[in-house]
């Protein structure tokens, strides 16, 4: 690993040193403080003339301090000279703020790939885009990760029968016809239906077989956990035997936590693109690491190989 350095902000250093300890390289001096007013500040405590910065930040809350956090910090680095500076996100804030969907609303996602740019970013490094199209904000690099590999291997080591893959909405569809595929079993449909900005999803029906089937719901994250329960309400009426899920972000906010310990569901599997806090953790949710990822493709780019070939086959 030639001329790198990698930095953690405040919130993501236990992932960073993941990331370090897997590239037997040591994780770079930085130093972050909060004045009286407010204020964020951030030092450099290490030169960085003309190598190239990896940047890592986990938008663990309060959110908008975990921006800011991040965009001095890529400020810091640029003034200090650096060659290249890449951020990664393991979770791409306001993901799902993607699109005009209403009238007079931003689209957050935009504004942020923007900010990170004008910071002084020259690549960004993510994974499972609420939207795909998120990607297309950047005017730099966006490479976009998965953790569809780790979750289909948790799964797979624990050689459930007759499985059946779930889809929480027409639009996750696609994405639950693919995990079918390398399970090599049927899936099944929740009919369900959104109202407004409240985050509330009622789900009625299903359409597919889940009768005495362990029942896997796959997503790119669950927040409050809302449309996961109505799912898995839906499941349990029409007679699922056993209920997993598994999603790449574990946001768990607000209710969630209390939903899923009163729910039904066996195991909800999750990855640490976001720290989940001492008190959110529960007996039936497993925290997997994706931290080798990441690291293996700060390898590949700094050895000038290709990303693509980690999800092959």
């Amino acid at each position: 690993m030639n001329n790198i350095k990698i930095f953690a902000c405040p919130t993501a250093e236990k992932f960073t040193k993941e990331i370090c300890d897997y590239l037997k390289i040591e994780m770079g001096e930085i130093k972050h403080l909060k004045f009286k007013n407010d204020n964020n500040f951030v030092q450099i405590l290490e030169t960085v003339r003309q190598n190239d910065v990896y940047i890592v930040q986990t938008v663990q809350p309060p959110v908008n301090e975990r921006i800011m956090e991040l965009l001095i910090t890529i400020d810091a680095v640029k003034r200090a000279s650096a060659k290249n500076i890449n951020v990664i996100l393991p979770y791409y804030p306001y993901s799902r703020s993607d699109k005009k969907d209403q009238p007079r609303v931003p689209i957050t996602a935009k504004l942020m790939a923007q900010l990170i740019e004008a910071a002084g970013a020259t690549r960004v490094i993510t994974c499972d885009l609420h939207n795909p199209a998120i990607q297309a904000y950047f005017n730099i690099n966006c490479d976009r990760l998965t953790a569809e590999h780790l979750l289909e291997n948790y799964f797979k080591e624990k050689n459930l029968k007759d499985m059946v893959i779930v889809a929480t909405d027409a639009g996750s569809s696609k994405k639950a016809y693919k995990y079918s595929q390398f399970f090599n079993c049927p899936i099944a449909m929740v009919d369900k239906r959104r109202e407004g900005n409240d985050d509330r999803a009622i789900a009625s029906t299903i359409i597919g077989d889940v009768k005495d089937k362990n029942a896997i719901i796959f997503d790119d994250e669950i927040d409050t956990a809302g449309s996961m329960m109505e799912t898995v309400k839906v499941l349990k009426k029409f007679g699922a035997k056993n209920i997993y899920a598994g999603c790449t972000h574990g946001v768990l906010s607000g209710p969630a936590i209390e939903r899923i310990k009163n729910s039904e569901i066996k195991e909800l599997v999750v990855t640490n693109t976001i720290p989940i806090p001492e008190e959110k953790k529960l007996d039936s949710i497993t925290v997997l690491s994706i931290a080798p990822l990441f690291a293996e493709t700060i390898k590949r780019i700094n050895e000038e190989r290709p990303i693509g070939e980690l999800f092959r086959n």
